[in-house]
């Protein structure tokens, strides 16, 4: 009976004991996380996010909710992407899914994630004198060159600069090195070109979103679109650490989780819509760049 007894009160003591452990007073009290070590973060755009207006939307909430201080540097997609190879940058936003897709392979960036697409569009003056509205943007293309009407060309390595390069050499075209007359390069952003097209009277290749921030101030109407070559895609890219170790990782990161959440998205698909009346840029966080053709 004695030896029954110690076993019981053992056993008893035992469970005191790992009932005690898991009492409240033994949890640890919790852990406050510490701010990230630097708040400061580099984002390298399009010029179309900053003339268009959206990034004077999303930056400050950014801010708001991370407490990250954004340096945004709006330059051609090309230039952006050269400034995260040369470590200039934490994050890219940028629209140019060819030389992105290289940038990947090459090893620059870490992460890249699809962010939200709209169209390009060729603009041109009322009177369209090259006789393109309507057309496919390749024809639209040829016909100017028929006609030695002005068009203005970014010339500037960006997204859109790319995407007129390429419908050039559908058309079998190469005005960029032949460099006629009635081919005006500006070196610059979106917005400076939109302006030297109105006021030469030219044609111009842009992005609808910048387009019709401007157009109040322009002289240009939407002559050719819905061509499903003019489509226009934009991702979120990290800059790869092992590349650049002093890139700021944790930020590219909240950047990047904050582009694709779904209040984030939100903001962007009703973005513009009470000034214009239609979505300036269309979400696409839930889908897969093979949905968007890519």
């Amino acid at each position: 009976m004695k030896s029954r007894f110690a076993v019981l009160f053992s056993l008893l003591m035992v469970f005191a004991l790992a009932l005690s452990a898991c009492t409240p007073a033994t949890v640890a009290p919790t852990q406050t996380l510490a701010a990230p070590a630097n708040l400061n973060l580099i984002l390298a755009t399009t010029t179309s996010t900053q003339d268009s207006g959206l990034l004077d939307v999303l930056i400050p909430m950014f801010e708001e909710q991370t407490g990250y201080k954004v340096q945004t540097v709006a330059v051609g997609s090309g230039q952006a992407m050269e400034m995260g190879q040369q470590g200039n940058a934490d994050v890219l936003l940028v629209h140019s899914p060819a030389a992105e897709k290289e940038f990947m392979t090459d090893g620059w960036g870490s992460e890249r994630a699809l962010i939200m697409h709209n169209d390009f569009i060729i603009a041109g003056p009322a009177d369209d004198p090259a006789k393109i509205k309507g057309l496919p943007a390749t024809d639209a293309f040829k016909a100017i060159a028929i006609a030695k009407a002005t068009f203005v060309a970014r010339a500037d390595k960006s997204g859109t600069s790319t995407k007129e390069l390429g419908i050039w050499k559908k058309a079998e075209l190469d005005p960029a090195t032949t460099k006629p007359a009635w081919y005006i390069e500006t070196g610059q952003g979106m917005g400076p070109s939109l302006t030297i097209a109105s006021e030469k009277t030219g044609y111009t290749l842009t992005d609808r979103a910048t387009f019709l921030a401007n157009k109040a101030n322009l002289e240009l109407e939407i002559l050719v679109e819905g061509d499903n070559s003019l489509l226009n895609i934009y991702h979120v890219i990290t800059v790869n650490p092992y590349k650049w170790p002093k890139v700021n990782r944790e930020g590219a990161m909240a950047f990047l989780k904050f582009m694709t959440e779904s209040s984030t998205q939100e903001a962007v698909g009703k973005f513009g819509v009470d000034k214009y009346g239609q979505q300036l840029f269309i979400p696409d966080a839930d889908k897969t760049d093979a949905d968007l053709g890519l």
